[in-house]
C-alpha cells in the first residue's frame, strides 16, 4: 500500500505543475462533438475525505464512502454541461465503486462496471493489470468504432497511474486514443 501512495503523491505534486484548462477558457467543444475520445473522470465529491470504511464491501453501498448531496450536484451539472454542448456519449463505463457508478448515472444516465476502473488503493498488487488493461481498451478505439464519445469514471489512484496526473473529484482528462495501444491526454475539464 505504501507504494501506491507515494505514487498517488508524485502524481499530485506534479499535477500542481500540470496546466489545466477550464471548460470556460478554452474548450475544445467542436472536437468533442465529432465524437473518438475519452473523456476520463474522478467520481464526483464524496461524503468525506479520504478512504472508505475499514470492513467495506464492494456491493454494499451502505458500507462505502458515498456522493455528497454536492457530489450529487456535481455530477449532474457535468452531465448538463457536456449534454449542452452537443457532446455524444456512447458508452458509460465506470468502477463498480457506488460512488464512480452513481455518477454515471446521475451525469449520463447509464453506467456500465468495469473491474479494471476499479480502485486498486486496497490492493496495490492490482495496479500494474488494471492500468494495462484501461490503456489497451482506450487506445484501440477508433472514432469509427465508438459512434461518439466514451466516458471511464474512476478514482484518482487510477486516473494517476494512466496518465501521471491527480485530479479534483468531478473533473475529467480528455484522451485521444491513437487506434493502436495508447492515448495521448488532449486537455482537462473542470465542469
Amino acid at each position: 500500500m505504501r507504494h501506491s501512495r507515494r505514487r498517488f503523491l508524485g502524481a499530485a505534486l506534479a499535477a500542481a505543475a500540470a496546466p489545466r484548462v477550464f471548460a470556460q477558457e478554452a474548450p475544445r467543444w467542436e472536437a468533442l462533438r465529432k465524437g473518438g475520445f475519452v473523456l476520463l473522470m474522478r467520481h464526483s465529491a464524496t461524503t468525506a475525505a479520504g478512504v472508505d470504511p475499514k470492513g467495506f464491501r464492494l456491493g454494499d453501498c451502505r458500507s462505502q464512502l458515498n456522493l455528497s448531496n454536492d457530489g450529487r450536484a456535481q455530477a449532474q451539472r457535468a452531465g448538463q454541461r457536456i449534454a449542452e454542448q452537443k457532446v455524444p456519449v456512447a458508452h458509460v463505463y465506470t468502477s463498480p465503486w457506488c460512488r464512480c457508478h452513481e455518477t454515471g448515472l446521475l451525469a449520463f444516465g447509464k453506467a456500465e462496471d468495469w473491474e479494471p476502473l476499479g480502485t486498486f488503493f486496497y490492493e496495490p498488487t492490482r495496479e500494474e493489470d488494471y492500468t494495462k488493461r484501461v490503456k489497451a481498451r482506450i487506445g484501440n478505439y477508433s472514432s469509427r468504432e465508438i459512434g461518439g464519445n466514451v466516458v471511464m469514471i474512476t478514482h484518482n489512484t487510477n486516473i494517476a497511474a494512466l496518465t501521471k496526473l491527480s485530479i479534483a473529484t468531478g473533473e475529467i482528462v480528455v484522451l485521444r486514443p491513437d487506434g493502436c495501444c495508447g492515448f495521448k491526454v488532449v486537455e482537462r475539464l473542470d465542469l
